[in-house]
């Protein structure tokens, strides 16, 4: 009885901790999805306020055992709302890049993203990206999307340990 009072406890914490307070600066909250592939590809989801406060939600081959909270500074929050300005599609509408849609040259098995920007009651603005699409015209967004950990300190965080990799 007294472990099961334990995990329901524990649980309840868990669910506290994977949430975000509504941020006080106005602007975006961004979500970012990174999804599964064939192979050790870490599968995450992380979000970021403009007030800086940050959630990442690990799936599968990262580092971080649960939901895990992070700050970002003002500069890299610009930074990470910048780089995703020229892949955003019109506000309160989603945009898919993903084969027989509008990608020609296409490889199986690669992770999906998805980006949202959500902003208070506002309908959220989405992005899904199938990153298998090989078009030369998505190079940039590939390598925009490949330097998102990079670009937010969180490299650490999803890169997974020689025994989480046994483990997952």
């Amino acid at each position: 009885m007294m472990g099961l009072t334990a995990v329901a406890a524990l649980t309840g914490c868990a669910m506290d901790q994977a949430e975000l307070e509504t941020p006080v600066r106005a602007g975006d909250t961004i979500r970012f999805s990174a999804g599964p592939c064939f192979g050790t590809c870490p599968s995450y989801t992380l979000r970021v306020t403009p007030d800086g406060s940050g959630l990442i939600e690990p799936e599968r081959f990262t580092a971080v055992p649960g939901p895990t909270r992070f700050t970002v500074t003002p500069a890299q929050y610009r930074r990470f709302l910048s780089a995703l300005d020229a892949y955003r599609p019109a506000s309160g509408t989603t945009k898919r890049i993903t084969h027989g849609e509008n990608c020609e040259r296409f490889a199986t098995d690669m992770p999906g993203y998805v980006i949202e920007w959500t902003r208070g009651e506002d309908a959220p603005t989405r992005l899904e990206y199938q990153s298998g699409c090989m078009d030369a015209r998505y190079g940039r967004l590939r390598a925009m999307i490949a330097s998102v950990p990079r670009m937010l300190g969180l490299e650490a965080m999803l890169k997974p340990t020689q025994h989480r990799k046994a483990d997952t």
